[in-house]
């Protein structure tokens, strides 16, 4: 998707991917289903992960970039503002919090 120039679809799976762990870290330490949200430092929190401050400010950033309920005009708006370099940027920090998150599990 990056090659091809799908900018905004890196960003929505780089946010799934990053939900989904989160997801599995709260199954595996309550053994309850995880809450229905898509934000990020929400789960974090939920999961009982501590953020750094920069962790927590990426999160936040990148929990935007879940659209499956969002309309056309704001789907629009955040193609526009993903840029090659921006989602290059978010694509290394979003492999970096996945590496990260998997030590954390059981």
């Amino acid at each position: 998707m990056l090659a091809s120039g799908r900018y905004l679809y890196v960003l929505f799976c780089s946010q799934q991917a990053v939900e989904k762990l989160l997801k599995a870290i709260i199954v595996e330490r309550s053994a309850t289903f995880p809450p229905r949200t898509h934000d990020l430092v929400q789960l974090a929190q939920v999961a009982t992960v501590a953020l750094s401050e920069e962790q927590d400010l990426f999160l936040r950033k990148l929990t935007k970039y879940y659209i499956g309920t969002r309309y056309p005009e704001e789907i629009s708006a955040l193609a526009k503002d993903a840029t090659r370099e921006l989602v290059e940027q978010s694509l290394l920090r979003t492999k970096d919090v996945v590496k990260w998150l998997e030590t954390l599990r059981k």
